[in-house]
C-alpha cells in the first residue's frame, strides 16, 4: 500500500467506537439540563424535520439531475449530492444530537454543495472517468424518427 493513503478499517473502527460515546455524552449533557422526555422529545423532532426536509431536498436533487442528463451535462454533481442526501437521512434517523448536526449538515443545500464541490475537487479525476453521460442524452445532429419490425429469423427491416 502506498504511504500517505488511509486505511479504511482503522478508521471505520475508530468512527464506530468514538461517535456513539460523543452521542451518550451529548444526550446525557442534554438530558441533565432539560430532562429525559424532553430530549426524547428533540431526538424524535429532528427525526421527523429530518425526513420531511429529505423528500423536500430529494425531490428537487432528483430534478437537477434529471436537467442535467437532457441537458448533456455531466450529472457527478447531482449523483453525489444525492449520495449525501441518503447518508443524512440515515444519520438523522440514528438517535443522537453529533449524528443530527451532520446528518442536516447533509441536507442543507449550502453545506451539501460545499461538501460535494470539495468532492469533486478533490477526487474529481477519478469521477470523470467513471461518469458519463449516457449516449441516448447527448444528440449532436438530426433525430429522425422511424419504425422497425423484427422478423422471425431474428432479422429487422
Amino acid at each position: 500500500m502506498r504511504q500517505g493513503r488511509i486505511r479504511l478499517f482503522p478508521v471505520i473502527a475508530a468512527v464506530f467506537l468514538i461517535v456513539p460515546i460523543i452521542e451518550i455524552y451529548l444526550l446525557i449533557q442534554v438530558g441533565s439540563i432539560i430532562g429525559a422526555l424532553p430530549t426524547i422529545g428533540l431526538v424524535v423532532l429532528t427525526a421527523v424535520l429530518g425526513v420531511m426536509l429529505l423528500r423536500m431536498q430529494g425531490i428537487q436533487t432528483f430534478l437537477r439531475f434529471q436537467q442535467s442528463l437532457v441537458q448533456g451535462r455531466n450529472p457527478a454533481g447531482e449523483l453525489l449530492e444525492g449520495v449525501a442526501l441518503l447518508i443524512g437521512g440515515a444519520l438523522l434517523l440514528t438517535p443522537g444530537f453529533f449524528t443530527d448536526a451532520i446528518g442536516f449538515a447533509c441536507l442543507v443545500p449550502v453545506t451539501r454543495r460545499t461538501l460535494v464541490t470539495w468532492l469533486i475537487a478533490r477526487f474529481g479525476s477519478g469521477l470523470q472517468g467513471s461518469l458519463h453521460t449516457p449516449r441516448a442524452y447527448r444528440t449532436r445532429g438530426n433525430v429522425y424518427e422511424g419504425e422497425s419490425t423484427r422478423h422471425d429469423d431474428g432479422s429487422t427491416g
